[in-house]
């Protein structure tokens, strides 16, 4: 069902106005702007969307994230019709997940209208929404929800997690990755508007807290984490690394061995192997009853 931002009344999930108040959300461009009052400048700079448009399709981090995605969602959702992506960006993500599972009727949302130009351009055929994650405007609609490095740039993450719960269906999935491991932290982290790194079991406690049980928590990032650590303490030292993309503009040489230790952990992580440490988490959960 879908609510409206106005009044509150939930009815089918269709554009158009509510037939309660006959109020609808204005468009631009074809998306609904649900949100469009919502400061915007906070959690992430829009004007990354087009570098970020540019560099995805080749950097080893994009690709092979987005493999382990695809791996959860076969392994943990076969029965997912109905998807949304909460902060989808310029639509990378979606698109694989797209091609993976030509079956779905899926959704994209972001707060910055920005982003969802691209991911219009990149699939003309999906319905896009620009909205808040703390008000999504639905009720028991989705069969899987996804979010991919969206929670870190989010003050009040539990009230995203619990906005996601009334979303899905009653026994509806949960896909979400995370930056983690606080001692990472550094300029990069300042500079992409994150609020945190999470620390081993603190997004567990709250996705339980929200209404959810957890089927599989695993890092990924994890050959490469003394690497990725050697970077962040020379940018440290160096007084360096205020640009958020620094580590997507990497050359041939660095993308080819990034792109061999995540594949090595992608085997791992098929092979039922939780890894303890890594620059990233994935997780699945369900919403309970």
């Amino acid at each position: 069902m879908k609510i409206c931002a106005s009044c509150g009344h939930a009815q089918a999930a269709l554009p158009g106005a509510c037939e309660a108040c006959g109020r609808a959300p204005r468009v631009h461009a074809g998306i609904e702007l649900h949100a469009p009052d919502v400061e915007q400048d906070e959690g992430y700079d829009p004007a990354y969307f087009a570098q970020l448009a540019r560099l995805e399709d080749g950097h080893f981090w994009f690709r092979q994230r987005n493999r382990i995605i695809c791996a959860f969602a076969r392994r943990f959702f076969p029965e997912t019709r109905h998807f949304m992506e909460v902060g989808c960006g310029t639509g990378f993500v979606l698109r694989e997940l797209k091609d993976e599972f030509p079956q779905w009727r899926a959704w994209g949302s972001e707060l910055h209208a920005e982003g969802l130009e691209f991911a219009a351009q990149r699939l003309p055929n999906l319905r896009f929404l620009q909205m808040d994650a703390r008000r999504i405007p639905f009720e028991d609609e989705f069969d899987l929800i996804g979010s991919f490095d969206v929670l870190e740039h989010i003050p009040d993450d539990g009230e995203v997690l619990a906005s996601m719960r009334s979303a899905l269906r009653p026994g509806g999935g949960l896909l979400l990755t995370v930056p983690q491991h606080p001692w990472l932290w550094s300029a990069q982290d300042e500079a992409a508007h994150h609020v945190r790194r999470y620390r081993r079991g603190e997004l567990e406690e709250k996705l339980e807290k929200a209404g959810f049980s957890v089927l599989r928590s695993t890092s990924f990032v994890t050959l490469l984490l003394p690497m990725m650590l050697a970077s962040r303490l020379g940018n440290r030292l160096a007084g360096d690394g205020c640009d958020p993309l620094r580590e997507v503009r990497i050359g041939p040489f660095a993308n080819l061995l990034g792109n061999l230790g995540m594949r090595f952990d992608r085997t791992l992580i098929a092979m039922g192997i939780n890894l303890p440490a890594g620059g990233s988490r994935i997780i699945a959960a369900r919403r309970t009853q």
